[in-house]
């Protein structure tokens, strides 16, 4: 595919990194130089200082035979006009990063779509929503829902006290037949392992589960956690993923959020209907013990500034909460906080690219996640009409070593894949796939 990525920011960089090993055609557009220097020094790309919204620009990018044309820069506007231009260029299809809420209602798509825009993609709401899952699955640290709930994938810390401490997944899997279950991957210190059946499971690994319904709350009690509802939520920060997740939340749970700046904290509350809105610095920690800090069940800490996230965060951890979030921006700063204890991480750039790259893949994927911290990512596909991969059983497949093949969703009903299991035309599968394995597990697709 020839793909034309305006934006060389974080998600625009996420977004090449996942396609140049892929043998696409890819161009990134920038005004800032410094910035594409860091994509080329991390993607072989080709790249081109300019503004994406100048049309002599587009033509010499090739737009007119762009497969996918990505608007993704930080300025809204640029990226709307970026994508509409595109299209009346001759961009096959086209998407736009916005940051306005009402762009993404229903009954204004059908308007940018007679522009030129294909696709939206708000990265704010997809981070609310992602917080919500994490929530409803309070034991989890990584929660990605297929198919309507009829398969999850979900992460889970073993510590000392988990049942399955030093169990082979062979053992683990005789051992609990009475439900179904597939244990992906394993991510150990800084490793993301592909397990085998005499893989052992030790304390502190980060186990990544793809499971059933029924399966996901038997296997939170087999790694020693317990699947609490939790009740009373501190969410700091009342920016766009701060607001939207509290009115997500209030639905279900008694939530207070902390704000610093007064005239949104006004804004806030007529905003909010159930939600107790408190105008302070979170960071103060006389402010968070006068607002009842240690009889929360969960602390949700999506300032801008990543460095107040991740200290509040474990601010929030030394006063007895189990269930932490912290929006990380820096990406870089991802793989340390694993380390340092914080429980669940959320990035909106990353949610945002993994969203955009489901159009991007030559088979029929209907959805990608990328999990916070490790280097893999979780597909599923819809098996195509006589794809290799309905040839035979899965157990007499050549699949990728460093790729597994979870579960699949075939009549409304999801099930785990075991070695006789046979797919077929139009089954949904779900994949978790380290890079270098990627294209070999599109071949089968």
């Amino acid at each position: 595919m020839k793909i034309i990525i305006a934006g060389a920011g974080e998600v625009g960089l996420h977004l090449a990194k996942q396609l140049s090993s892929e043998q696409h055609d890819i161009t990134v557009i920038d005004i800032d130089e410094k910035a594409l220097e860091r994509t080329n020094a991390n993607t072989d790309v080709m790249t081109i200082a300019a503004s994406s919204t100048s049309i002599r620009v587009l033509k010499n990018a090739g737009c007119e035979n762009a497969d996918l044309v990505v608007g993704v820069t930080s300025n809204q506007a640029v990226n709307i006009s970026t994508t509409i231009l595109a299209k009346k260029l001759g961009a096959k299809k086209t998407i736009a990063r916005v940051a306005t809420a009402e762009y993404i209602l229903e009954e204004h798509l059908e308007m940018f779509n007679s522009l030129g825009v294909d696709h939206l993609i708000y990265p704010e709401e997809l981070a609310a929503f992602e917080i919500e899952k994490l929530i409803q699955r309070a034991a989890a640290t990584d929660v990605i829902e297929f198919e309507e709930g009829k398969l999850f994938l979900i992460g889970l810390k073993l510590d000392k006290k988990a049942k399955i401490i030093r169990q082979t997944i062979k053992q683990l899997a005789q051992e609990h037949s009475d439900f179904d279950f597939r244990i992906a991957a394993i991510y150990r210190g800084i490793k993301t392992i592909i397990p085998s059946a005499d893989d052992i499971l030790l304390p502190n690994d980060q186990i990544f589960v793809i499971t059933t319904k029924e399966g996901a709350s038997e296997f939170v009690k087999l790694s020693g956690k317990e699947e609490t509802k939790l009740e009373n939520i501190m969410i700091l920060g009342g920016g766009r993923i701060g607001r939207k997740a509290a009115r997500l939340l209030e639905k279900t749970a008694n939530v207070k959020l902390i704000e610093s700046n007064l005239d949104k904290t006004a804004e806030l509350a007529d905003y909010l209907s159930k939600t107790l809105v408190i105008q302070g610095d979170g960071r103060d920690i006389d402010l968070l013990a006068q607002e009842g800090i240690v009889d929360m069940d969960a602390f949700i800490s999506v300032t801008d500034d990543t460095e107040t996230n991740i200290i509040t965060a474990l601010m929030a951890r030394h006063f007895g909460i189990e269930k932490t979030i912290a929006q990380v921006d820096n990406v870089d700063y991802i793989p340390l906080t694993q380390t340092i204890g914080l429980d669940s991480l959320i990035n909106k750039k990353l949610i945002a690219a993994n969203n955009i790259s489901r159009f991007i893949r030559k088979t029929d994927v209907v959805s990608i996640a990328t999990l916070q911290g490790i280097d893999a990512e979780v597909f599923e596909f819809n098996v195509s009409p006589g794809a290799e991969i309905t040839k035979k059983p899965v157990r007499k497949l050549k699949f990728p070593p460093n790729a597994i093949l979870g579960g699949y969703v075939r009549d409304g009903v999801g099930k785990i894949i075991v070695g006789d299991t046979q797919l077929k035309d139009n089954d949904k599968v779900v994949v978790f796939a380290l890079p270098g394995s990627i294209k070999k597990v599109e071949k089968l697709f």
